[in-house]
């Protein structure tokens, strides 16, 4: 259905504002954030048919239609509350593109994406993950125990209020701001200094996550003329956390050559055993 959609969808109005009808849209689709949740890009999936509406709507020409359709494939991951604030974002942003085709730079999108999506999911986390729900299930289950049914409705009722609440009220507030935003800083000209620190901060995010996220160490040890050296330890004084960087790097370098991911992910597994049972990782 929506294969059909996009290819028979050409009468939208360009210059046409975004209405609300269609953010709802954005809305109910941010549900589905985590319908294809993969370990290559994500949320990726989820957040790019939470935008087609959007899509449809302000890119009537084919060939525009598939570029922010791949735009919007790139890596994304943040809590599934907090995204429908970012989706607002990308709406105005979008908004903005089509109108001023050959003038916004579409790149900046997802760089401010990228940056924003994981300050969100720090704030996404520490309240919905840290607070409500462990506040919601502390009551659900003093009732529960009891034998009450309403111990399950009521955990299910005060987490999904704030979820909800922000949820829908986040996907207006992104596309406001974000509109609001964007204006301020054509008419100052700051847009492109945003869109370049944006990139950077983006990056930064990326990097923190690999230094993070990448486990890679080895327990072998050399011995050179009576003395035992340590590998792990000389990397680690030479630049902590080396060989998750050097992995990442290498993945990144087989991914731009063509190498699909099942291949990748068989080799990492095969690597791993034939490392362990030698005694090199």
């Amino acid at each position: 259905m929506e294969e059909q959609q996009i290819n028979h969808q050409v009468s939208a109005d360009q210059d046409q504002i975004v209405d609300k009808k269609t953010l709802r849209r954005v809305f109910w689709r941010s549900f589905h954030l985590q319908g294809s949740f993969n370990y290559e890009r994500m949320q990726a999936l989820g957040y790019l048919y939470a935008m087609i509406p959007i899509l449809l709507k302000l890119y009537p020409k084919k060939s525009d239609l598939a570029a922010a359709l791949k735009r919007h494939l790139e890596f994304f991951n943040t809590t599934p509350a907090v995204s429908s604030f970012v989706m607002g974002i990308s709406t105005a942003m979008e908004e903005k593109n089509a109108r001023e085709k050959g003038v916004f730079d579409s790149s900046s999108i997802n760089a401010i994406k990228v940056a924003l999506m994981g300050p969100l999911a720090g704030i996404g986390d520490s309240f919905f993950w840290g607070t409500f729900r462990v506040i919601a299930a502390g009551i659900g289950i003093s009732l529960a125990s009891q034998g009450n049914i309403l111990g399950a409705i009521l955990f299910l009722v005060l987490y999904n209020i704030p979820h909800f609440f922000l949820r829908y009220k986040g996907t207006f507030w992104g596309y406001n701001q974000g509109t609001t935003l964007l204006s301020s800083l054509y008419e100052k000209g700051n847009m492109e200094k945003v869109s370049y620190c944006a990139g950077i901060l983006g990056l930064i995010v990326i990097g923190a996550m690999t230094g993070t996220l990448v486990q890679f160490t080895t327990p072998l040890e050399i011995s050179i003329q009576g003395a035992t050296v340590n590998l792990q330890e000389t990397l680690d004084q030479i630049m902590p956390n080396i060989l998750p960087l050097g992995l990442t790097l290498l993945l990144f370098l087989m991914l731009k050559k063509g190498v699909k991911v099942n291949y990748i992910m068989i080799g990492i597994i095969a690597v791993g055993i034939l490392g362990k049972w030698a005694g090199i990782l």
